[in-house]
């Protein structure tokens, strides 16, 4: 089966109504592994409601419409699907508890070729029910292995997808190293993501793992805490986009270490992220645009 462009174009995605409480975004950030460390009192504020932090990557688990490309009439090769790149623009801080609309959209469709996959980009939009003001914007870029010359028989392909820029030759600015919990995996997935290959060693192993392997978008949002405390003092009002390139998976229990290089020229930073354990990276190309502190002194 082949996809149709138009049909993915059109997809009817239903607006997702959710309501999260301060637990929910508490429960998040244990997820990414704030709180490991008890007095470290800036990752202190993501996890304790007194003046409660929200991460900014929590956006991402909020009106997510779930594995939608399994879905027959799709004409996807699912099985042969990644998640290959994620932005995150953040428009309005999170509120510590609120009630939000999910709106995705197929954004663009790339076809590489056959024999080279396709692209597939969603973008989807968070909006404050109660005001109206938008939230983010997330943006998933999905490489479809198996779909791959789809055009030939004359249906459209979209403008080819910029390549991200390389993260600096020169040694980083700064290194940060993160620690995840064993149980990562288990504490993510009450975010939304039940995929059991994060909890099952069976599913784990029939996908060619020797164990549960974390969320992708989980150490997404460990590389988004270490942006936040390296560039922002842990101000989640001071990030304004967070992308990256999946790469490798992470197991639970690993050590993430970031490596940050500023931008003298703009508000921006960039990074990858890298397992310490098996020195394998994880992510790549990393960008954070960054709103500047109008709390510092001038």
């Amino acid at each position: 089966m082949t996809i149709h462009y138009e049909t993915l174009k059109n997809w009817p995605f239903e607006p997702l109504e959710r309501t999260y409480t301060q637990r929910d975004a508490i429960l998040y950030s244990l997820g990414l592994g704030y709180g490991i460390n008890p007095l470290d009192e800036d990752d202190l504020a993501f996890v304790y409601e007194k003046d409660l932090r929200v991460s900014p990557t929590f956006a991402n688990v909020l009106g997510y419409p779930g594995f939608w490309a399994k879905h027959p009439g799709t004409g996807i090769d699912w099985v042969k699907l990644l998640h290959g790149e994620q932005t995150l623009r953040i428009h309005k801080p999170l509120p510590p508890a609120a009630t939000v609309v999910g709106q995705s959209r197929v954004a663009r469709i790339v076809d590489k070729g056959a024999g080279k996959g396709a692209l597939l980009l969603i973008e989807r939009t968070i909006t404050n029910k109660q005001t109206g003001e938008l939230l983010a914007t997330v943006e998933q870029l999905n490489f479809l292995r198996g779909d791959g010359g789809y055009s030939a028989n004359g249906q459209p392909s979209d403008a080819p997808i910029a390549v991200p820029q390389p993260v600096p030759e020169r040694a980083p600015d700064a290194v940060c190293d993160l620690a995840t919990r064993p149980e990562s995996a288990l504490i993510y997935r009450l975010s939304g993501d039940d995929n059991p290959l994060h909890v099952d060693p069976a599913a784990a192993r029939a996908a060619g793992f020797e164990r549960p392997i974390l969320h992708g978008l989980a150490t997404y949002g460990v590389a988004g805490h270490a942006v936040l405390k390296f560039s922002c003092d842990s101000q989640p009002e001071r990030l304004a986009m967070l992308y990256a390139r999946f790469t490798a998976p992470v197991y639970p229990g690993e050590t993430i270490r970031t490596e940050l290089w500023r931008d003298a020229e703009t508000h921006a930073v960039s990074f990858r992220s890298r397992v310490l354990e098996r020195d394998v990276i994880v992510l790549n190309n990393g960008r954070a645009e960054l709103r500047p502190d109008h709390n510092a002194a001038a």
